[in-house]
């Protein structure tokens, strides 16, 4: 292992993967205290990204995750059939589209407008931003190897 092999990339994705999951255990949503009727799944206040998706907090885990395998490759010098980062990349990508949705068209909690956004999910956009920004920075160092015509 060679800790040297580490690039700008890795360490922005690492870091934007740290982000993200301690963000799922930030608040993300807060009830409006002046309106009696404002709920989240029950309970008023305000609910962490954890709390207010069953589904969803692992699949932004496994997205947290991602930066980390990516950091392990590099280290490990694994061979790959695409390029080193496209892949966190991606991933990055789908986990900040899908905080983007449950931020602005999908909020939990009734009434919607009584439902109000917390530095959470601001926390975990960053997180998202840097792990797409580090593994494209990584991806776009690596060259694709050139095939012959007809060669799948």
């Amino acid at each position: 292992m060679n800790v040297s092999r580490l690039g700008r990339g890795e360490v922005l994705a690492v870091l934007g993967g740290a982000l993200l999951a301690l963000a799922l255990v930030l608040p993300w949503y807060e009830t409006d205290p002046d309106n009696r009727n404002a709920l989240i799944d029950g309970s008023k206040g305000s609910v962490s990204g954890w709390t207010a998706f069953p589904i969803l907090h692992w699949l932004l885990l496994v997205a947290a995750i991602a930066p980390f395998i990516l950091a392990w490759v590099i280290l490990r010098d694994h061979q790959l059939s695409w390029p080193r980062g496209e892949l966190t990349a991606v991933v990055g990508m789908i986990a900040f589209v899908l905080v983007l949705y449950v931020g602005f068209v999908d909020r939990p909690g009734e009434p919607a407008s009584a439902i109000s956004l917390q530095y959470g999910w601001f926390v975990a956009l960053v997180g998202c931003a840097l792990t797409i920004t580090g593994g494209a920075l990584r991806a776009s160092g690596t060259e694709r190897p050139r095939k012959p015509p007809g060669v799948l």
